[in-house]
């Protein structure tokens, strides 16, 4: 079985940052896709940042582009997700997630990943 343990999440003012980890078992590497995602209050889960296996290829969406980035540790199976300049708007539950399929945008767009982790909550104050 595919299990995705994500951590990291918390409170910080904004303009700060957080490292959220997702530490994956069960799925192959050699192929595939590993993506965040979140869903504030009230509204519909998004696509964050997504990486693809095996040529490393990045995502992120244009809310979070510059200041997001994706990062994978293949040897300890977990996906790092740095997050810097963080704003009150960024507050949400953050998901990791798995795909059978390296394809990004496709994971991205439709919400809809073959695997998903539990949450981690981050919040942002203003």
């Amino acid at each position: 079985d595919v299990q995705l343990q994500a951590s990291g999440g918390g409170w910080v003012h904004a303009g700060g940052s957080l490292r959220l980890s997702c530490t994956v078992s069960g799925f192959t590497f050699r192929g595939g896709s590993i993506a965040w995602f979140r869903q504030a209050p009230g509204k519909e889960r998004e696509g964050v940042s997504c990486i693809e296996w095996p040529d490393g290829t990045t995502y992120s969406s244009d809310s979070v582009k510059g200041r997001f980035i994706i990062s994978s540790d293949n040897t300890a199976k977990t996906v790092f997700l740095q997050m810097n300049s963080l704003k009150p708007e960024d507050t949400a539950n953050y998901y990791c997630a798995a795909d059978d399929r390296d394809e990004c945008w496709n994971v991205m767009k439709t919400v809809r990943p073959d695997y998903w982790g539990q949450g981690t909550l981050v919040t942002v104050s203003s």
